[in-house]
C-alpha cells in the first residue's frame, strides 16, 4: 500500500540511501531543517544497530523485523586449491518483513 503525498523516493543505484531518507523525512515534515532530518535519520539507524549488536530484536510494526541470527562452525573448502578449512561462527542479520507489506 502506497501513501499517496509522500515524495517518491530518490534512488541510488535501486538503492535509498540515508541522505535520500533524510530528504524524504525534511519535504513530509515541512517543520524540520534538513540538518535535523539527516539527525534523526542517523538516530535511528544507530539504535537500531546498537539493538542488534546487543543481540537484541528490532520490530517496527508496519515495516518488519530484524534479528540476529548465528551461525555454527563448519567446514568449508578454499576456493584456490579446494583444501578443506574450518570455517569460524559468525552472526549475520536477518529481516522478516511485516504481513502488511506486499511485492
Amino acid at each position: 500500500m502506497r501513501r499517496t503525498g509522500a515524495p517518491k523516493a530518490v534512488t541510488k543505484e535501486g538503492f535509498m540511501i540515508k541522505a535520500h531518507l533524510a530528504q524524504i523525512v525534511h519535504e513530509t515534515h515541512g517543520g524540520m531543517s534538513q540538518k535535523d532530518a539527516k539527525h534523526l535519520v542517523e538516530t535511528i539507524i544507530d539504535l537500531v544497530k546498537d539493538r542488534l549488536t546487543q543481540g537484541e530484536a528490532v520490530k517496527l510494526s508496519g515495516f518488519g523485523s530484524l534479528r540476529v541470527m548465528h551461525r555454527r562452525s563448519r567446514v568449508g573448502r578454499n576456493p584456490r586449491d579446494g583444501s578443506r578449512i574450518q570455517l569460524a561462527p559468525s552472526k549475520y542479520v536477518v529481516f522478516k518483513p511485516s504481513r502488511t507489506i506486499h511485492f
